[in-house]
Parts: structure tokens; sequence; C-alpha cells
């Protein structure tokens, strides 16, 4: 099974940062290209551009929780959450 992990394209691990505008505020966001290409599928499954779904994502963050705290981790566990449902085939 570790072999699976291992063999992984050393590209889906290395971090890209991007400069996204919330509310016409600059923010940057470092991801690793993986967790970027799954915010990227949400996103176009959607209609929305990743700069759109982030947006939106923080809104909805912010309404439930009232802040945001770390913001990159919300958006990896975003990403790994629709990779789970769509392995539950949901």
């Amino acid at each position: 099974m570790c072999e699976y992990f291992v063999k992984a394209d050393p590209i889906q691990y290395e971090q890209r940062t991007r400069t996204i505008r919330i509310h016409g505020v600059l923010t940057s966001i470092r991801l690793e290209n993986l967790h970027w290409a799954v915010l990227e599928e949400i996103a176009g499954r959607d209609g929305m551009t990743v700069a759109q779904l982030i947006e939106r994502l923080y809104d909805e963050l912010v309404a439930d929780r009232g802040a945001v705290g770390n913001f990159s981790s919300f958006l990896r566990v975003c990403a790994l959450r629709y990779e789970n449902l769509i392995a539950q085939g949901r």
C-alpha cells in the first residue's frame, strides 16, 4: 500500500502560491498542486472559477463560524472531503 503513495508524482505535492482577491482584498494562499487540482475540479463542476469558489467557501465559513482560522488548512480539508465523497460514489 505505501508504494502507491511513495510513487506519487512529486509535482503533486509541490506547493504553489496563488494570490486571490476576497472581497477586494488580495490574499496569498499556498497549497500543494494536488489540492489546487481538486479545488479546480470542484469549481468547474459548479460553474465557477477557483477564485469564486474560494470566496464562496470563505463567506460560508465566516457565516457558520464567525471567524476564519487557518484558511489554507480548511481548503486542504475541503479538497480531501470532496475526494472522499467521490470515492463513496456521492
